[in-house]
C-alpha cells in the first residue's frame, strides 16, 4: 500500500506528541505502537520525526519479515525500539539483540515457549543492554500476566510491564491474581506463580466466541483502505 494512504495517522500521532510535550511537559513517558501497519520506509521516516519527542519507545514499528529496516532505523536516529510480540522462534529474535536493533523486548511468553526459553533470551538482552517488556494485554489470561512478573522480578534487565486490570469475577476465578497498586504489580509471595484456577466456578462463564476466530478484523486507515493484519 502506497506511503499517502499512511500520512494521516503519522500526521495526526506526530501532533499528538508535540500537543503533549507542549502542553504536559517532559516529566512523564510516552510509548506508542505502530502496530505494523504503515509501508516499512514510512516507518523509518516515522521513527526519525519521532526522536525529537523522546518517547520511552516506539513499538512494532515493522513486520518480523521487513526487520530488517531496523538497521536503517538505527543509523538515523536513537529512537528506543521495542518488538516481539509477532515473533514466535527464538532465530527471529537473536540477531535483533545480538546487532542491538532493539531496546525492549515485548515477547508474548507462551507464545515463544513459555518462561524457560523467555528467561534464556531475558538473560542474553542483559548481556546487550536490551531489556525486558514483556506482552500483557487485555487478552492475556491472569495466568499468563503472573508468569510475566515472576519473570519481572527473576530479570536483572527488566524495563517495564504491560498489564491489564482484572474484574471482580475473573479474580474469584483466577484466585492469586497479581495485583497492581500505585501504578506497580505486586506479587501475592505464595509458591511457583502464586496463581490458581477454580475450574467450578469457571465452568459458570463459558467462553464466548469471537469474530473471526479470535483474531483481528480486517482494519481500514481513514480513505478506506485495508491494513494487512
Amino acid at each position: 500500500m502506497g506511503g499517502p494512504r499512511a500520512k494521516p495517522y503519522m500526521n495526526s500521532a506526530l501532533s499528538l506528541f508535540d500537543h503533549l510535550r507542549s502542553k504536559v511537559g517532559w516529566d512523564f513517558e510516552m510509548l506508542h505502537d505502530v502496530h505494523e501497519r504503515i509501508p516499512a520506509i514510512d516507518g523509518v521516516w516515522l521513527a526519525k520525526e519521532v526522536e525529537q519527542y523522546r518517547l520511552f519507545f516506539l513499538e512494532d514499528l515493522f513486520t518480523p519479515e521487513d526487520q530488517d529496516y531496523f538497521r536503517q532505523v538505527r543509523q538515523i536516529c536513537t529512537t528506543p525500539i521495542a518488538m516481539g510480540e509477532l515473533w514466535s522462534n527464538p532465530h527471529e529474535i537473536i540477531p535483533m539483540v545480538k546487532d542491538r536493533l532493539v531496546d525492549f523486548i515485548r515477547i508474548h511468553v507462551s507464545r515463544m515457549g513459555g518462561i524457560t526459553p523467555c528467561r534464556k533470551l531475558a538473560a542474553m538482552g542483559e548481556m546487550f543492554g536490551v531489556r525486558t517488556a514483556w506482552h500483557g494485554p487485555g487478552d492475556t489470561s491472569p495466568v499468563g500476566h503472573a508468569a510475566n512478573l515472576m519473570m519481572d522480578l527473576n530479570s536483572w534487565n527488566f524495563g517495564v510491564q504491560e498489564y491489564a486490570i482484572f474484574g471482580e469475577r475473573t479474580q474469584e476465578v483466577f484466585p492469586g491474581c497479581p495485583e497492581v497498586r500505585d501504578g506497580h504489580m505486586w506479587s501475592n509471595g505464595k509458591p511457583g506463580l502464586g496463581i490458581d484456577i477454580d475450574e467450578e466456578l469457571a465452568a459458570k462463564f463459558p467462553h464466548s466466541e469471537w469474530g473471526f476466530g479470535g483474531a483481528w478484523n480486517e482494519v481500514r486507515r481513514a480513505d478506506g483502505s485495508i491494513v494487512r493484519p
